[in-house]
């Protein structure tokens, strides 16, 4: 699997491209900003762009969604629950982040469901809290956790749709039962590093204990 961290963005957001080598199939995980480089870096490694996925629909995360798709034909992925939220930035954030507006998602997706590009598959697990349909994508020895787990901190919930009890539970529930071992790649560079692992965030993270 071809997998790349790329921060974009003034929110330090953590893009990411996925791939498979074999076929050139790939992905790319929130692309807020910097769509060219994004586009030239996975097709400097022989990786096409099939879809955009997005863990969850706030502005910061999905305001290169436009762009990504007219310039690569790529199909915009999300929970079925963040889907209107697309289409629906409103005004005011749209001018405060530089975004235009996102097309509406080509494919909507709830939890247990796949998204595969060539041989790599992704998982997606429903984590509401952040947003009400914030998701997680895990492939074996790896996660993407958006907005709702970063490196030693969680997403906020003070935002509409959000809630600390539900965040919490997902976390927990959803997240801490993958294996210790499993890489966190987390949807912000907030932290003192840029990934982490499950083991380390059960041990370290003050939020979640």
């Amino acid at each position: 699997m071809f997998l790349k961290q790329v921060e974009v963005s003034p929110m330090v957001v953590f893009a990411y491209i996925v791939g498979d080598p074999a076929s050139g199939k790939g992905l790319v995980i929130d692309p807020a900003d910097d769509v060219d480089y994004l586009i030239g870096l996975a097709g400097d490694n022989g990786i096409q762009i099939d879809y955009i996925v997005n863990t969850h629909g706030h502005v910061d995360h999905i305001s290169g969604n436009r762009e990504m798709k007219e310039k690569t034909g790529a199909s915009i992925i999300i929970h079925e629950l963040d889907a209107p939220m697309l289409e629906n930035t409103p005004p005011v954030m749209l001018r405060m982040f530089g975004a235009t507006q996102s097309p509406p998602a080509d494919r909507t997706v709830r939890d247990g469901d796949l998204i595969t590009v060539g041989a790599v598959s992704l998982r997606v697990l429903h984590t509401p809290g952040h947003t009400p349909g914030g998701m997680v994508l895990y492939a074996d020895g790896f996660v993407f956790t958006g907005d709702t787990l970063f490196v030693e901190a969680v997403g906020r919930t003070d935002l509409p749709g959000g809630s600390w009890p539900v965040m919490h539970r997902s976390i927990k529930e959803k997240i801490f039962t993958l294996p210790d071992e499993t890489r966190v790649l987390p949807g912000h560079n907030y932290g003192r590093m840029p990934t982490s692992t499950i083991g380390h965030e059960k041990k370290y993270n003050p939020y979640v204990q």
